[in-house]
C-alpha cells in the first residue's frame, strides 16, 4: 500500500520528567495486561523510564498539520467525521452516549473511593500510555501482501493453538509495521477493503517472519457489537484497542466519539465481570470489599462545567468525553492508565509526532491534571447490555 494514505493514528511519547519528578518517572508503572487462550492472562508491568528514540523512517513524508482547539472551549458537535468514529457497528456500546439521567450502581460512592485509593497509592496519577503499552494502528489497503504470523506459545501451553494460527495464515502486513515497545509489544493491523481486524501481542520478528503469543482475526467488523469472540483479543477483557484508544485525530479535530478504555492496578476477581467484557484477568483471592469489576463503565458526572476546570486542552477532551461515553474497565497495569494510539503509526512513515504539541508540552502523566476524579459515576453491572 502507499505508505502515505496510512490512516495516521497515534499518541505522545512519555516526555523527559523535570528533575523534581524523575523519581516518579522512573517508578511510575504503565504496562497494560495481556495475553489469552484458556490459560490465565499474565500481567506484565514495565516502566517508561527513559525517552525512546524513534524508530528509523521507513520514509520520507510530509508533516501532518496539526490543529489545536482553544484552550477555553472545546465543541460539542466538531465537523470531520473520522475512522475511529464508527469501526464497529454504529449501535455498538462504544458509541452510544450515556444519557444524563441514569440510574447508577448500587455501590457507585464506595467504587469512588476505591478508583481514589489506587490512585493515590500508584503514583497520584492517571496516565496516557503512548510508546509502551498502546497499540499501533496499520491500515493496509487492498494491494498489501499478505504474511503468515506464526504463534510462538510464550506461555508455554502444553495445547495447540491451531484455529488461532489459522486466522493469523494470511495478514496484511505492512512492510513498515512495528510493535509497541515493552515487554506486551502489541499490535493491531486493519484492512477496510475486507472489513478485517488482527490484533496481536507479544509481536516481533525473528528472521524477518512475524510471530505473537495471543490476538485474533476479526471479519465483519463494521457488523460487530465492538468485543472479540471470546478468548480472543489482546486486552484482559477481550475489548479491542481500536474502539477504546484516544488518537491524535480526535485531539485535533476537539472531539472524542466513543467511549475510553481504562486500566485499573487492582480489580475484582475474575470471576465477577460485567458485560462487555469477555473475560477477566482481576485477582481479589481475600475477597477486599469494593474491588471494581472489569467491564464496568463509568463517567464524570455531566453535570461538571468542564471548560471551567484548570485542566490542558486535550485533558478536556478526554473530560467531556468521559461525560458523554464514559469510561470502560478493559485492563489491570501498574498505575491507572489510558491508551492513546501508539505514536509508530506516524514514525513508522518517516513523520513527525504530533502530540508534544496536542498535550500543551506536558508530560503524559500530567495531561490529565485536574480532572475532577472525585466525581465519577459507576453504572451498574452489565450496563447496556443488549
Amino acid at each position: 500500500m502507499s505508505k502515505v494514505s496510512n490512516i495516521q493514528w497515534l499518541s505522545a511519547r512519555l516526555r523527559p520528567a523535570p528533575m523534581a519528578l524523575t523519581a516518579l518517572t522512573s517508578a511510575l508503572l504503565l504496562s497494560a495486561c495481556g495475553g489469552g487462550g484458556s490459560d490465565p492472562a499474565p500481567s506484565h508491568v514495565a516502566a517508561e523510564t527513559a525517552r525512546v528514540t524513534s524508530p528509523t523512517p521507513a520514509a520520507t513524508v510530509p508533516a501532518p498539520t496539526v490543529s489545536v482547539p482553544s484552550t477555553t472551549t472545546t465543541p460539542t458537535t466538531a465537523a470531520g467525521a473520522l475512522p475511529t468514529d464508527a469501526i464497529f457497528a454504529p449501535t455498538s456500546f462504544w458509541y452510544t452516549p450515556i444519557p444524563a439521567s441514569v440510574p447508577l450502581h448500587p455501590n457507585s460512592a464506595n467504587f469512588v473511593t476505591e478508583f481514589l485509593r489506587q490512585k493515590a497509592a500508584y503514583y497520584g496519577t492517571v496516565n496516557i500510555n503512548t510508546w509502551s503499552y498502546a497499540s499501533p494502528v496499520y491500515v493496509a489497503d487492498a494491494a498489501t501482501p499478505a504474511a503468515k504470523v506464526t504463534y510462538s506459545n510464550c506461555q508455554k501451553k502444553i495445547y495447540a493453538e491451531t484455529w488461532l494460527e489459522t486466522q493469523w495464515a494470511n495478514v496484511p502486513m505492512p512492510s513498515y509495521a512495528a510493535a509497541a515497545d515493552g515487554t506486551d509489544s502489541e499490535m493491531t493491523v486493519y484492512q477496510p477493503s475486507t472489513d478485517t481486524l488482527w490484533e496481536f501481542w507479544v509481536a516481533k520478528q525473528v528472521d524477518g517472519q512475524w510471530q505473537a503469543c495471543w490476538g485474533g482475526r476479526m471479519t465483519n467488523v463494521s457488523a460487530s457489537d465492538g468485543t472479540w469472540p471470546f478468548p480472543y483479543g489482546t486486552t484482559a477483557t477481550g475489548l479491542p484497542f481500536m474502539g477504546g484508544q484516544i488518537t491524535a485525530e480526535e485531539l485535533s479535530r476537539g472531539e472524542i466519539r466513543h467511549a475510553i478504555g481504562i486500566s485499573l492496578v487492582e480489580a475484582e476477581a475474575a470471576t465477577i465481570f460485567s458485560w462487555p467484557a469477555r473475560r477477566s484477568d482481576g485477582f481479589n483471592p481475600n475477597s477486599i470489599a469494593n474491588r471494581i469489576p472489569e467491564g464496568l463503565r463509568f463517567r464524570l458526572d455531566p453535570t461538571i462545567d468542564v471548560d471551567a476546570l484548570p485542566m490542558t486542552t486535550a485533558g478536556k477532551i478526554i473530560a467531556k468525553a468521559a461525560q458523554k461515553y464514559g469510561f470502560v474497565v478493559w485492563d489491570k497495569a501498574g498505575a491507572i492508565s489510558l491508551r492513546a494510539q501508539n505514536p509508530k503509526s506516524y514514525t513508522a512513515l518517516g513523520q513527525v509526532n504530533p502530540y508534544p504539541v496536542l498535550f500543551s508540552g506536558k508530560p503524559s502523566y500530567a495531561v490529565l491534571d485536574g480532572f475532577p476524579w472525585d466525581r465519577l459515576q459507576f453504572l451498574p453491572m452489565n450496563y447496556g447490555k443488549p
